[in-house]
């Protein structure tokens, strides 16, 4: 998911200045047109399976498979970007369960997660549908070739997605979430986790699947990323032996509670990954980067290249600086695991 429309007004800032040690985040500029008047353009927000209008499939048709090749073909080929995944190995054999992916630092994050993952079971992701969709076209084929269930941000809550997931869970499929809901962080970490993921893992008790990501902030030809799948978890497993199995009422404060720790538990598994994987898709400083500025935002918004703390070398929430490569440096090893992309 990408950052609501948002920036600076015009004129001279009003804002104190950043204390030191202290992080404040760039937004991209605004988009061209709001979430709220795309809506107001499409009748209204509608999300999940409201919008689909058909159960989400777990079958890869003939669409989906000659999309999956095109995109291959074009990422791995013409883009050639690299991917290296560890962990294939660990992946269910059968659909019904909640992949849940964090470092989201770019638009080719749910590339990553679909090339990481079998193309059967299909994967459905609960993505944006304000940065997804755009001109009336890119709408239907989206909704012709499936994989997408939109969320708008202000939208009517997580019911209808909780919703989204149980179907997608029962017809065998893959529910994929990145519960940062943003791009903006910084490079090589995860951000804060919202509780939306945690929620609807409460609410399914479908098995959990996490994968850890990076190197999708910045891209440019030949770019490496890479991926890591944790061994299959569940909400109990994660909450551990202090959690007596019972699921406050729905929309309660325990509930929220309860999902607030779950989504911490989430954290830790995946910020220790993330941190692992990104030493390895980091280039020297001199290494060539042809057509970073175009392919960074190919499917975003257009905003800073610098827009998380780490891509810019200033100093993190925690006051400890980022650090990059020197020039010259050799690349780190890559992370052990299966043949890449």
């Amino acid at each position: 998911m990408t950052p609501t429309p948002g920036g600076e007004p015009a004129g001279p800032s009003t804002r104190p200045p950043v204390e030191p040690g202290r992080f404040r985040g760039r937004r991209p500029p605004p988009g061209r047109i709001s979430p709220e008047a795309m809506a107001a353009a499409r009748g209204g927000a509608v999300e999940g399976l409201d919008w689909l209008g058909r159960p989400p499939e777990a079958d890869a048709g003939l669409l989906v498979r000659t999309m999956a090749v095109v995109a291959r073909l074009i990422l791995f080929g013409l883009f050639r970007f690299h991917l290296q995944v560890e962990g294939r190995d660990l992946l269910p054999r059968r659909g019904g369960y909640i992949v849940i992916a964090a470092a989201h630092r770019g638009w080719m994050d749910p590339f990553v997660v679909l090339a990481t993952l079998p193309l059967e079971p299909r994967v459905w992701f609960l993505g944006s549908g304000p940065s997804a969709f755009g001109p009336r076209w890119r709408e239907a084929f989206i909704h012709r070739l499936g994989g997408l269930l939109p969320v708008w941000r202000g939208g009517v809550g997580v019911e209808k997605h909780v919703a989204a997931a149980r179907a997608v869970i029962d017809n065998g499929a893959v529910f994929a979430q990145m519960p940062e809901g943003t791009v903006s962080g910084p490079a090589g970490r995860i951000g804060p986790f919202r509780t939306g993921a945690a929620l609807i893992a409460l609410r399914t008790q479908a098995p959990l699947v996490l994968l850890a990501m990076a190197g999708t902030e910045e891209l440019y030809l030949g770019r490496r990323m890479a991926a890591r799948v944790l061994p299959p978890t569940t909400v109990a497993e994660l909450l551990g032996p202090g959690w007596d199995g019972r699921v406050p009422a729905e929309g309660s404060r325990g509930e929220l509670d309860l999902a607030h720790r779950l989504t911490d538990r989430l954290a830790e598994r995946l910020g220790p990954a993330v941190e692992q994987l990104y030493p390895w898709t980091i280039d020297p400083t001199d290494h060539p980067r042809h057509m970073r500025d175009r392919l960074t935002w190919l499917l975003l918004r257009k905003g800073r290249l610098d827009r998380g703390a780490a891509a810019t070398g200033e100093p993190e929430p925690d006051g400890s600086p980022s650090v990059e490569p020197a020039a010259g440096d050799p690349p780190a090893e890559p992370p052990a695991g299966d043949p890449p992309a």
